[in-house]
């Protein structure tokens, strides 16, 4: 099997309301579209999602490196994904949201040549699968509780904050919300580097009582040092996230004692091959991984649902981003399961199971190498 042709095209879909976050404000996707199609008349599918302030690249940096990965890739083996992803990753250490496109077509075309769903072609099997549902930094503690009442309204069993507010500001929105929404949901924080060392020991001793499950990076992405001086200080589990970006990035946190917890977002870590990587690495450590993610829709969420749904060792799901999409541009993939909130279903499709409408995107952007 060869690869034949790789199209490439532009995704624009605002959110129905912009998320604020310390490091910026995602207003919508503005993502990419990789379609391969082998000699054997097979198609996988990939999106790239790039968050500039975090991943360094860009739809428009995405869409001018495409053609020349696609140039790179084409006329070789689809399957023989480590040997692909080494070219790829020999071509650019930069554009993670790309690498990650071409990874998950790859992986998509892999499990339908052998005919597996990608989460049993991983050694997985079945398993219940439920993310939360994020809550962006809102101007006043009344319209956090309402976002979050919105989210308890829908069955949902886990809410994550965004915060990162000057001094203790963050304090009053959290309680409010544990007050609002009681004992049984699980909170989680996510600072996204905006905290420093002080402000982290201050704010997170400040929410001892309000049983959060982590925060997630809240300290600059680079600071590893006092990350562990910060789990040293605080009983609260952390997480890193923008500290994490590959498997080399997930041996020296382990390795210096920073984290309890990883975050693995595809677009961070240049896809599925390097995400495995990661895992493994947190599993041998006995350190558990979150999986995140930025703006994708639900292609991108679904092979970053088979993912944890082949590795029990990611037991935490940030895969909300489709929830805020305007419209849904993806057939077949992973549902959000209405009857219970935050529940995400499989089906046995092969490959990661979801494929773009022909009709969706930026027709007018189209390459096809």
């Amino acid at each position: 099997m060869k690869i034949e042709q790789i199209d490439i095209r532009k995704l624009n879909i605002p959110f129905d309301h912009a998320i604020k976050t310390p490091v910026g404000i995602l207003e919508g996707a503005a993502n990419l579209v990789i379609k391969i199609t082998t000699d054997s008349g097979l198609v996988g599918w990939g999106e790239a999602s790039p968050f500039a302030p975090i991943t360094g690249d860009s739809q428009d940096s995405n869409y001018a490196a495409a053609a020349q990965l696609a140039r790179l890739i084409k006329g070789s083996n689809p399957l023989a994904i480590e040997a692909r992803m080494a070219e790829i990753n020999r071509f650019t250490r930069g554009e993670p949201s790309l690498r990650s496109a071409f990874d998950m077509a790859l992986y998509d075309l892999l499990g339908k040549a052998a005919g597996l769903p990608l989460y049993a072609l991983l050694g997985g099997e079945q398993r219940p699968l439920r993310t939360d549902l994020t809550v962006g930094m809102q101007p006043s503690v009344e319209q956090t509780v309402a976002r979050a009442e919105g989210i308890l309204e829908q069955g949902f069993d886990a809410i994550k904050l965004k915060v990162g507010r000057p001094g203790l500001e963050d304090v009053a929105h959290v309680a409010a919300v544990r007050e609002r929404v009681g004992a049984g949901i699980a909170i989680k924080i996510d600072t996204n580097q905006g905290w420093d060392y002080p402000a982290a020991v201050a704010n997170i001793q400040a929410m001892q009582a309000l049983e959060l499950q982590y925060v997630e990076q809240p300290l600059p992405a680079w600071d590893y040092d006092n990350l562990r001086r910060l789990r040293d200080k605080v009983a609260t589990p952390l997480c890193a996230d923008e500290s994490v970006f590959d498997d080399k990035d997930a041996l020296k946190l382990i390795a210096t004692g920073a984290v309890d917890y990883l975050n693995i977002k595809l677009g961070k870590a240049g896809g599925l091959h390097t995400g495995l990587k990661i895992n493994a690495i947190a599993e041998a450590a006995g350190c558990k991984c979150m999986i995140g993610c930025f703006g994708e829709s639900r292609l991108g969420l679904s092979a970053a649902a088979h993912l944890a749904m082949a590795r029990p060792n990611i037991c935490f799901l940030d895969l909300d981003s489709a929830f805020d999409l305007e419209h849904d541009p993806v057939v077949g993939g992973m549902q959000y399961d209405d009857s219970v909130g935050g529940l995400i279903r499989l089906d046995d499709a092969p490959g990661h199971g979801a494929a773009f409408d022909e009709n969706c995107g930026d027709r007018s952007s189209l390459i096809r190498i």
